[in-house]
């Protein structure tokens, strides 16, 4: 299977964070079922279609807070949205109008000890959201989904400090499989 890139700490980590997320995948689904990776290719979608799942994403530069019509292709059996939802001013629409029967998505959630990810740079790379799992909870239950299984990790740091000692305990992931009501 083909790793995400070099040996850096930040790589290190999210390889961690990848290969449970595919654990996670691999535990609610057979792998016969069809796709639909919110966002453009990445490397989690990468590492499904290495594992034999037929993964399409939504089209480069869609804006997932107008456009829907990706989800709403009923040919879906299971959406993906990795560390996606964060970004989208109004989950809700999108989650509530999705077709497949099947859902499986991460969320970094809020942490106490700092502030939400704000890219200045780069506006499509800001989290409009962090939530905390009952907030999340709440979204996908009003949506019409029911949530099956979720797990919380940890965000691994070899760094040193305050901020890092509490990411290596606190939990910063948030995954949930769930079926539609």
């Amino acid at each position: 299977m083909k790793k995400i890139a070099s040996d850096s700490t930040y790589s290190h980590v999210a390889q961690w964070r990848f290969d449970k997320t595919m654990d996670f995948v691999k535990k609610w689904t057979n792998g016969d079922e069809k796709v639909l990776d919110l966002g453009p290719t990445n490397p989690l979608s990468e590492m499904m279609n290495q594992h034999g799942f037929a993964v399409d994403n939504t089209p480069e530069g869609i804006d997932l807070d107008f456009d829907y019509s990706s989800v709403e292709d009923a040919q879906y059996e299971i959406l993906t949205a990795f560390e996606i939802l964060e970004h989208l001013v109004s989950p809700f629409p999108l989650l509530h109008k999705a077709k497949a029967k099947k859902l499986i998505a991460s969320i970094p959630l809020k942490l106490w000890f700092a502030e939400a990810y704000w890219n200045e740079k780069d506006p499509y790379d800001r989290h409009y959201h962090e939530f905390e799992p009952k907030q999340f909870d709440m979204l996908l239950d009003k949506a019409g989904w029911k949530i099956m299984d979720s797990e919380k990790w940890i965000s691994k740091s070899k760094k040193i400090g305050i901020r890092p000692m509490l990411r290596n305990i606190t939990p910063r992931y948030y995954i949930v499989y769930c079926e539609r009501k």
